[in-house]
């Protein structure tokens, strides 16, 4: 038996609460954890719209959270909030300090930028499906 260790994030009133959990998994049902946390980051939880646009625009080029906010046109503390949810699930790194922080995609999010746009794939299939009715 294989074991998987998970830890997922969320927040109420600014509270950032955190969970962990050990999944046992035959060898063949492995899946990448990026996966999970990738579905519940976008499509599971409130703001995972926001969080998609702050990947998609860090994918193309490394911005600061001014940056970001003027771009997707947003406030600024809502930016920052989905940034620090981002960095804590390693999905984006930062580097610089205070208001000079400039976010990119981690590493791990590079490697698994093919995991994200299916996600999105679904997401839009979805509101296709539902906008249709």
């Amino acid at each position: 038996m294989n074991w998987q260790r998970h830890l997922y994030y969320w927040s109420i009133n600014s509270t950032v609460f955190s969970t962990e959990i050990f999944l046992v998994l035959p060898m063949s049902a492995i899946i990448h954890p990026s996966k999970y946390v990738l579905g519940w980051l976008i499509a599971g939880t409130r703001g995972g719209v926001t969080r998609a646009e702050i990947i998609q625009v860090l994918k193309e080029t490394p911005q600061n959270a001014n940056q970001l906010a003027t771009l997707l046109k947003k406030d600024y503390r809502t930016i920052r909030h989905h940034l620090e949810i981002l960095e804590k699930n390693k999905i984006i790194m930062t580097a610089g300090d205070r208001y000079g922080i400039t976010y990119f995609l981690s590493p791990q999010m590079e490697e698994n930028y093919a995991v994200f746009e299916e996600i999105m794939e679904k997401i839009w299939k979805k509101e296709k499906r539902e906008n249709n009715r």
